[in-house]
């Protein structure tokens, strides 16, 4: 979960810095799914998978959700600050995610993961700067950043039962979204393909981090997933919320407020708090 977190700080700075980008989600899905290609043929020759109306329905559900996930960041870090939208996108998905498992899959609330909710509620306040002067508040990437964390927690519910209970190879998860994403943006793509070449050249670091990063870190946390619960998982991931934080004030030059400081660290906190809630 370490690695994972580490990994996804790290690619989210290289998206914030290719915002300017039409076609960025279309660019580093192409090169995830060619980078991973050989290793989802290895295990389809090796492992065989079979798969009924249940997997089928699953990665269908995680194609979906992971284009609207990558459309709503990629507009977040357009309209706003990285230090604004990561950390209310990554605390509100774990915040979902884990009433979610609660409520949808019979996993236990403690007095130790309130205190943790009510931190990150608290935290995400803090960073969208609605405890102090809410009337000047940047309502586009609080949207963004809301709607992403929805995405994040329905993505985790779904992909977490894809991998604990239906046994699908987090690979196969993860390379499901790519294709799906390249297969739908493709259109717009081919008609705005000058543009495409274009920033497929200005563009190219960002998308080669991402492509390379974004599927480590989240086949990481699909492993995890298979051997603890998601309710703890889900919020030990956002762990990558503070480096995020600072390496978007420092990296990118963001504005940094204390208020966006404590709302920060009150997330990390509670984020951990649920992780080891019992």
């Amino acid at each position: 979960m370490l690695l994972a977190a580490a990994a996804h700080a790290t690619w989210n700075i290289a998206a914030k810095r290719a915002a300017g980008s039409r076609h960025f989600v279309w660019l580093y899905s192409v090169g995830s799914a060619l980078l991973y290609l050989p290793i989802i043929l290895w295990i389809c020759i090796q492992q065989r998978p079979q798969f009924d109306t249940r997997q089928y329905v699953a990665l269908a559900a995680t194609s979906i959700l992971h284009l609207g996930y990558s459309l709503s960041l990629q507009a977040g870090y357009r309209s706003s600050d990285l230090t604004l939208v990561y950390p209310i996108a990554r605390g509100f998905g774990p915040l979902l995610s884990f009433i979610g498992a609660v409520l949808l899959l019979g996993e236990r609330a403690t007095a130790l993961s309130a205190l943790g909710m009510m931190l990150i509620v608290a935290g995400i306040l803090l960073v969208a700067g609605l405890t102090r002067e809410p009337h000047r508040a940047p309502r586009k990437g609080i949207f963004f950043g809301l709607l992403t964390g929805v995405f994040i927690a329905s993505y985790t519910l779904n992909d977490g039962y894809a991998v604990k209970a239906l046994a699908i190879s987090p690979f196969i998860v993860d390379f499901t979204g790519n294709l799906v994403r390249i297969v739908v943006l493709a259109p717009l793509a081919w008609r705005d393909r000058a543009e495409v070449k274009r920033e497929a050249r200005e563009y190219a670091g960002p998308a080669v981090v991402v492509s390379v990063l974004g599927p480590i870190g989240y086949i990481l946390v699909l492993f995890a997933m298979r051997i603890a619960p998601i309710s703890h998982i889900a919020p030990a991931r956002e762990l990558a919320t503070l480096a995020g934080a600072y390496m978007g004030s420092k990296l990118l030059s963001e504005r940094t407020t204390p208020e966006r400081i404590i709302g920060a660290v009150c997330i990390v906190v509670g984020v951990v708090s649920l992780s080891f809630a019992r």
